[in-house]
């Protein structure tokens, strides 16, 4: 180590260029280097910290063995890909992400060429990798598409069918499974080592085709045979019989955190002129940072930490979060409901299904990363009789529409769906906020669709959705905690399709669906101190909607604004149907809806998101007052001073 330069190798590596001009023994301190930024970058802003430790040997060895960005590298999720973003060229900005106007904690196509593919679900790699990779092959360009993909989104089955597909690639697929969990076959050292040079290198790859081409020229019995007789023998060793079946090159499993045994083997697949290839590299989460290796979640994802300790800064006392009321609630009405099932996809924490599972640990159901599945299996359970709640997030319930709309919608079967994550999301960003879901539930025949404006609401609806057996139904919720209402003793069953009114007015109505409620009613305060006195509803149903209170409200008001944590088509875009079949809008009805705006909004802390979607208690007020001077413009010809 004493040719080493003193100046830290990290200080030196801006781009995979610089890193491939270091010698193969500078590799561990340059991942040293790697690790202690990560876990100094993390510890600042927080975010998910355990699986980008897990592969920064990984990280790596891809970089300095593959010519990226020429050689396609696609990070399944994205949830590791910190290091790979402070070795091309963000290390200086790294410190902002997840943080308004920062870098995005996932991979994202506007912010380098080094991630030609964003990612933020699980399981796309393989699919977006050979797209690349035919890409290049139909155009004679030389360019891989490398997928890295971990064994938890091996549990999805897009990761199967992009597998299925991926033969046609060549050799200008690589699939690199990090198996950092479920260890699908263990590393065995050396001989593992070993065996995975022997059988990625070109001599073993030049002599198997070699073989298989003389084997051809034999019977078709004999061929098969001698092909099987490879497969299990080096399934047998290996475990990739499974992998080899859906005609990957399978080589593995190795130790992915050992640079001597990586780059080798990495190196033979860059080489190989044989494909598609599955490297398999075993890792750890949290690696080389002992607070995250002892954590039983290996810190997925942390709030901000003292690195030394490891403690993270914790937020003060508050209302309870919105996913725990609905799993608590959930349970307690199962100690006496025997139907009531609950299912998640990988997320029981997140969507409060852990709390049902402690307490009714055979009727709780973790499907994996497998939406579609999540949703069918519910169908098939609410047919046989039981009662289902499908606790999954509004962006991933994405992924399961066509099983909504045809497994449940059409067969009118009583599913009912807990959609967390509904509305912005803060430091997630775009692809985890649920800006669609009333939009693409509501607009199904036979579906109900509920908002709970508070804890003490979700309380209700929740067993409100527990009695309805009529048909599928819905209640979405928001990230984060509650209010602070004081939860009920007994859960109502709320009427379908029925709202409330919390505040009478008589000039302007607000008709508000959801978490809202509370900047609607600091609205009307405003409003009121104007002299606009301000009529305050909370619909609380998105469909079936309150067409008698709407109708209501919309004739002895002279303004009325829907308000909602929602894309266009949703609540407002209901109502305004309403209105305009019932010829309201021909009276000269002045209504304005407000939602979110039509963009894909980047990360930053919720209530800025809601400030830019002009959703806050401002943006209403400005809303009604805007409406009456474009009235009194139009009456009087002239604007008010």
């Amino acid at each position: 180590m004493a040719d080493l330069p003193s100046t830290p190798l990290l200080d030196t590596v801006d781009t995979p260029f610089d890193l491939r001009k270091l010698k193969p023994e500078q590799l561990r301190q340059l991942a040293d280097e790697l690790r202690a930024e990560t876990i100094s970058a993390v510890g600042t802003t927080g975010g998910h910290l355990g699986s980008g430790l897990g592969v920064v040997e990984l990280t790596v060895a891809i970089h300095y063995v593959f010519n990226t960005p020429d050689d396609r590298l696609v990070w399944d999720v994205g949830h590791q890909c910190y290091p790979h973003k402070i070795l091309t060229g963000r290390r200086d900005r790294i410190r902002t992400l997840r943080q308004g106007g920062g870098l995005s904690g996932f991979t994202k196509r506007s912010e380098s060429e080094y991630d030609p593919f964003g990612a933020a679900h699980s399981s796309t790699s393989i699919s977006a990798a050979l797209g690349f990779a035919v890409a290049n092959k139909l155009n004679d360009k030389p360019g891989r598409g490398i997928a890295v993909i971990g064994d938890g989104s091996m549990s999805a089955g897009m990761a199967y069918e992009a597998m299925n597909n991926a033969e046609q690639a060549g050799n200008r697929l690589v699939v690199i499974l990090n198996d950092n969990d479920m260890s699908i076959a263990p590393p065995v050292g050396g001989l593992s080592a070993y065996l995975a040079r022997v059988v990625s290198s070109s001599e073993y790859l030049g002599l198997r085709n070699l073989a298989s081409k003389v084997v051809r020229k034999l019977s078709r019995r004999v061929h098969s045979a001698t092909a099987k007789a490879e497969e299990y023998a080096r399934g047998m060793v290996t475990g990739g019989t499974l992998f080899e079946e859906l005609g990957f090159y399978y080589v593995g499993p190795i130790d992915g955190h050992n640079l001597d045994h990586l780059i080798p083997v990495l190196e033979n697949v860059r080489d190989a002129k044989e494909g598609p290839v599955l490297v398999h590299v075993v890792t750890k989460k949290g690696k080389g940072y002992a607070p995250a290796e002892a954590a039983a979640d290996k810190y997925h994802g942390v709030q901000k930490f003292d690195v030394i300790t490891g403690a993270q800064t914790k937020a003060p006392p508050g209302p309870p979060q919105y996913q725990n009321v609905f799993g608590e609630t959930l349970a307690k009405l199962a100690d006496t409901d025997e139907r009531i099932v609950a299912i998640t996809a990988a997320m029981p924490s997140g969507t409060g299904v852990d709390k049902f599972a402690k307490a009714h640990p055979t009727r709780a159901f973790d499907v994996g990363i497998a939406e579609q599945h999540a949703v069918t299996f519910a169908a098939g359970l609410a047919a046989q009789g039981m009662r289902p709640f499908c606790a999954i997030y509004s962006t991933f319930l994405q992924r399961a529409y066509d099983q909504v709309v045809h497994d449940v919608a059409i067969q009118n079967l009583p599913v009912r769906f807990a959609i967390d994550r509904a509305g912005l999301v803060g430091a997630d960003g775009a692809t985890h906020a649920g800006s669609f879901d009333v939009t693409y539930l509501a607009t199904l025949p036979n579906f109900v669709v509920m908002a709970p404006a508070d804890e003490a609401e979700l309380v209700h609806m929740t067993r409100t959705a527990a009695e309805h057996d009529s048909g599928p139904i819905a209640l979405r919720y928001p990230r984060g905690n509650g209010t602070g209402v004081a939860l009920p003793a007994t859960p109502e069953v709320l009427e379908i399709g029925k709202g409330r009114v919390v505040r009478e007015g008589k000039k302007v109505a607000i008709l508000s669906l959801g978490t809202r409620l509370g900047e609607a009613l600091k609205a009307a305060d405003t409003l009121d101190a104007k002299g606009l006195s301000t009529t305050v509803a909370d619909l609380r149903f998105a469909k079936p909607l309150d067409e008698a209170l709407i109708r209501r409200l919309l004739t002895t008001h002279e303004v009325a604004v829907t308000i909602e944590e929602n894309a266009v088509g949703g609540l407002g875009a209901h109502v305004l149907t309403l209105a305009s079949d019932a010829g309201l809008i021909d009276a000269g009805l002045k209504l304005r809806t407000m939602r979110l705006p039509d963009i894909f909004q980047d990360q930053d802390k919720p209530e800025l998101q809601y400030d830019e979607a002009r959703l806050n208690a401002e943006h209403i007020v400005d809303t009604v007052l805007n409406a009456l001077r474009w009235n009194e413009h139009e009456v009087t010809g002239g604007a008010r001073a």
